[in-house]
């Protein structure tokens, strides 16, 4: 591991009104797991970019060698070609086609011009098993979790004879299970002498599997350090240029009244005829309080907020909604919008925003009847609320006309959240706010919700990450196999505790 495999020089990219990167300086040796660290908008995913020829030579300075010999990639076939591959954060797998096609799309085994499916599914079976994903070759996609898909793109990239491989956070969206697994994966790869560069915001991961990490901050390199005696403080003070000495904004909880009770919820599935998905649930919230609701993946958390909201999910739904002690019934998003009660989704790519709009449009979609002058929409007054929005919330964007699929991830739940606030909601239930987000923006996020809490409004906070909870939350719900399994006040809350009562009654699961 004494040799350089790749040596990337100088290199800066500018997008209109944005320098992305400048003059950043990357050296990753052969045979590690070299891991890239920095706050969302820092660079990481674009220099890989630029690494990987979408960017191609000419869109940016600076030089690229890579196995002794500079490079100038006119796109992905040629990076591909000199055996470096990337594996993006947004999966890019053809959910229709087997897990066989998948591997080989682009790449496809022929004989005489014809597909030789005997070979592809017997070369994609040997590729599988390398990789741990036991499945038939000819299983569709769309019948493969999220972890197993990410399986495929490994399976993928190595059927390209990848030397570098180039990983964007990725298990981002993957259980504790599935992360553990693609992690020994990727010490299996380094054992046979593949080289991995890893871009992830789970620091806990980093130090387990990285040989050395380099930080960027700003679109700048800030240092590479060797993993060992690294700590999760030290990769923090670089990648925001100060300590964190408290991981969670300060708080005195002044708590109201009761603003919503739900009783004896009950959620089937809509595809899966019986299946019970949220069964009798009841919870409460009050004013100026953040409650946790935490369980394990598919244990039901965002199917009991979205069916929540307006039924925005689920079949067979039945159950008693209260709002202020009165009883109220919410049969559509736009009648759960009226009563107050507003849903900041898991997913903000898919279900949360708008990504071809503007930061200006987006903000104002959930409560345009403010905006609304004679039934027409004031753009100037638009505009002021947007903008007023972006300075609050440190949206970090040129003007509220940037489209807001080219921000980061942690300004665009910044987005989401500037959206939900705006409609001034009584409740807001926020499913995974910080997901995919770097420590520097969760403790702005944090700072938001706690301030929502002090200005009256009620919070149903659902994370994956025990201490976000334990940092935030004054009363914490378990939810277990669709059921809740336990109610725990802050000063009694421990991560052990909490995953006794998530894992509870499993067995018995609906």
């Amino acid at each position: 591991m004494s040799d350089v495999i790749l040596r990337m020089r100088g290199i800066s990219k500018t997008f209109p009104g944005v320098r992305a990167l400048d003059d950043v300086n990357l050296e990753v040796l052969r045979g590690e797991i070299h891991a890239i660290c920095g706050e969302n908008g820092a660079g990481k995913s674009t220099l890989m970019k630029v690494l990987s020829g979408v960017y191609p030579h000419g869109d940016y300075t600076g030089e690229i060698e890579f196995e002794g010999q500079e490079c100038r990639f006119g796109g992905i076939r040629d990076s591909e070609h000199r055996g470096i591959v990337i594996i993006h954060q947004e999966l890019a797998l053809a959910s229709n086609l087997s897990i066989a096609e998948n591997i080989f799309l682009g790449n496809e085994q022929s004989k005489r011009g014809l597909i030789d499916w005997n070979r592809t599914n017997a070369d994609a079976a040997e590729l599988m098993g390398r990789v741990g994903l036991d499945e038939n070759p000819v299983t569709q996609v769309l019948d493969l979790g999220v972890g197993k898909q990410q399986l495929v793109e490994i399976a993928k990239a190595l059927s390209k004879r990848a030397r570098l491989l180039i990983l964007d956070e990725p298990t981002a969206a993957l259980n504790d299970e599935d992360s553990a697994h693609l992690l020994n994966l990727l010490r299996g790869l380094r054992d046979e002498g593949i080289t991995c560069v890893i871009i992830s915001h789970k620091l806990n991961e980093v130090l387990e599997i990285a040989d050395r990490v380099t930080i960027l901050r700003d679109g700048k390199t800030i240092t590479t350090l060797d993993a060992d005696g690294l700590t999760e403080d030290k990769i923090i003070s670089g990648m925001v240029g100060r300590d964190l000495d408290h991981r969670f904004p300060p708080r005195e909880p002044v708590i109201g009244e009761e603003v919503l009770r739900v009783e004896n919820w009950t959620v089937h599935s809509p595809t899966q005829h019986g299946r019970l998905l949220v069964a009798n649930a009841s919870f409460r919230l009050k004013r100026g309080e953040i409650v946790g609701l935490a369980g394990l993946m598919g244990a039901g958390r965002t199917e009991l907020a979205m069916s929540i909201f307006g039924r925005a999910y689920g079949t067979g739904i039945s159950g008693r909604i209260f709002k202020d002690g009165r009883e109220i019934k919410l049969r559509s998003v736009g009648e759960a919008i009226k009563h107050g009660i507003a849903y900041a989704t898991e997913d903000r790519k898919r279900y949360g925003l708008n990504l071809i709009e503007d930061i200006k449009r987006n903000v104002s979609s959930a409560a345009l009847r403010k905006l609304a002058r004679r039934g027409w929409v004031d753009d100037n007054e638009e505009y002021q609320v947007a903008e007023s929005y972006r300075q609050s919330m440190n949206i970090k964007a040129p003007s509220v006309a940037s489209i807001t699929g080219k921000l980061s991830g942690g300004n665009q739940q910044k987005v989401v959240l500037s959206k939900w606030i705006f409609a001034d909601p009584d409740v807001l239930i926020l499913d995974e706010p910080t997901r995919g987000i770097d420590v520097g923006a969760k403790y702005e996020i944090y700072t938001i919700i706690n301030k929502l809490a002090e200005d009256g409004k009620a919070v149903l906070l659902i994370s994956s990450e025990l201490p976000e909870l334990l940092g935030l939350c004054d009363r914490i719900y378990t939810l277990s196999a669709g059921r809740i399994t336990g109610e725990v006040p802050r000063a009694e809350a421990t991560q052990e505790g909490l995953m006794t009562l998530m894992t509870a009654g499993q067995e018995a699961r609906p």
